[in-house]
């Protein structure tokens, strides 16, 4: 590696970068590129650290701390510049652009394509998961409504939440238990939960089991079925729909950390 982490960053990178540059579609490839970029939390620091020495430099020199700040950043921008140049010439990848941006195009709201943007330029500067999950991750974007997000969301950021809480949270007001809108949530619920994105609760051992639930003695039967927005029952998400929200939804929590 060079001994300057700014001629790094000039030349090796800036070359990774140059190879997209001949057709209109690798352009947009580039493009996605340095959007990935731009999702990585540390990155927006050390370029501002490279325009700051060199503004430094002009008048009284290199601050030391914050050069070997540099060099020790420029070691994951070139491991970063290696797997986005990879990625981006990767045949399976390719594809899942295309079908990324067939879908983008088709999407009907703004939240859908946002959610299909974030989506692909994340697993362009990442391979924590496979190409065959980001396509299943494209279905359920197309498949899913936005109320189901919603729900992903509040699942989420709130660890063990109830369908009481779900609701309370996103609408406030509880209708009754026979209304088109309860009928409604118990299908939100009925979806996210059937396709494998958030499940009731369960403890798991060590080696990561789920352990059987005991049956629950001396309850009396009230008479009535269990509530739409029952406040007992917590529930999380699975570990697809964990994946789901860190490539997808930036604004809940920034999704590569290098």
């Amino acid at each position: 590696m060079p001994d300057d982490p700014i001629d790094f960053l000039s030349a090796e990178f800036s070359r990774e970068l140059s190879k997209l540059e001949p057709s209109r579609q690798q352009r947009i490839l580039r493009k996605l590129a340095l959007a990935a970029l731009g999702s990585i939390p540390w990155v927006g620091g050390f370029m501002a650290a490279i325009a700051s020495i060199k503004e430094d430099e002009a008048q009284s020199g290199t601050d030391n701390l914050q050069r070997q700040w540099l060099e020790e950043h420029a070691r994951k921008i070139k491991e970063l510049a290696e797997t986005l140049s990879e990625r981006l010439e990767s045949d399976e990848y390719l594809n899942l652009i295309r079908m990324g941006f067939r879908k983008w195009d088709e999407a009907a709201t703004s939240e859908k394509k946002r959610l299909i943007a974030n989506l692909l330029t994340n697993s362009g500067a990442s391979k924590l998961t496979s190409d065959d999950v980001i396509r299943l991750f494209l279905d359920w974007i197309e498949m899913y409504h936005e109320i189901h997000f919603a729900v992903i969301r509040e699942v989420y950021q709130n660890k063990g939440i109830t369908r009481h809480g779900i609701w309370k949270n996103i609408y406030g007001v509880f209708p009754r238990e026979d209304s088109a809108e309860a009928d409604l949530f118990r299908l939100l619920i009925r979806d996210l939960s059937m396709g494998d994105v958030i499940r009731q609760h369960r403890e798991t051992t060590i080696a990561g089991q789920f352990v059987a639930k005991k049956p629950q003695r001396g309850t009396r039967a009230s008479g009535v079925l269990k509530s739409a927005f029952d406040s007992e029952e917590p529930y999380e998400l699975t570990a697809l729909g964990r994946q789901f929200v860190h490539y997808t939804m930036e604004e809940v929590v920034p999704r590569v950390e290098g």
